[in-house]
């Protein structure tokens, strides 16, 4: 892969996730050692400056994330404070199910079920205050866990989650006990898979 390839397939991805990634996350998702990954980090920043972009590409300890200059913290607050107040939509309406039926649950685990990218109905949910980030979960990646706050049980008028209608049983549709699990580590190459429904052991959320 050119490395003009690889800057924008790294700069996609810390995009989409919408999180912290880890480096060595990045690699695997693109299949790359992490010397390249590392000159490819280092040009998309060398980018971002030169065009004096509104985005900077922060690193914290060994992880990466896209975020917005803090000059401009005035104007991304005025925009959240419009998304927050507008209604929901039915896309954002389905994420919600499927994280109040299913916490906590990834990022990763609710794309998995919707077949679609989420990052960007994941955030207009936390700016309304209907989920939260819950920690991250005990293995590689430390990918954040999200589930439902109080605003949420005042919103939909119930007092607590077993309050929730039962969802209609569907064919197409994985069970409760199937969810349990949402990552499997492969022992045998390493490989870390996301969010595959699978039977098993609950993992373990890492303290903060």
């Amino acid at each position: 892969m050119k490395m003009n390839e690889l800057q924008g397939a790294v700069e996609a991805i810390l995009f989409a996730a919408g999180e912290p990634l880890e480096i060595e996350r990045i690699c695997q998702a693109i299949e790359c050692e992490k010397e390249p990954v590392e000159q490819a980090l280092g040009g998309i920043d060398e980018a971002l400056r030169s065009i004096n972009s509104g985005i900077r590409l922060v690193k914290m300890d060994n992880m990466y994330k896209l975020c917005t200059r803090k000059e401009y913290s005035d104007k991304v607050r005025a925009v959240l404070e419009i998304k927050k107040n507008t209604p929901l939509s039915g896309a954002a309406f389905e994420v919600l199910a499927v994280i109040a039926y299913n916490q906590p649950v990834t990022k990763a685990f609710v794309e998995q079920v919707r077949g679609v990218d989420c990052s960007g109905v994941i955030g207009t949910l936390i700016a309304k205050g209907l989920i939260e980030e819950r920690g991250r979960l005990e293995l590689p990646g430390r990918p954040l866990i999200y589930g439902t706050t109080p605003e949420f049980l005042k919103c939909f008028c119930v007092t607590s989650l077993d309050d929730l209608p039962d969802l209609p049983e569907h064919e197409d549709l994985p069970k409760s006990e199937e969810i349990n699990g949402q990552l499997e580590i492969n022992l045998e190459d390493g490989e870390i898979i996301e969010n595959k429904m699978l039977t098993g052991e609950p993992v373990k959320v890492a303290e903060e």
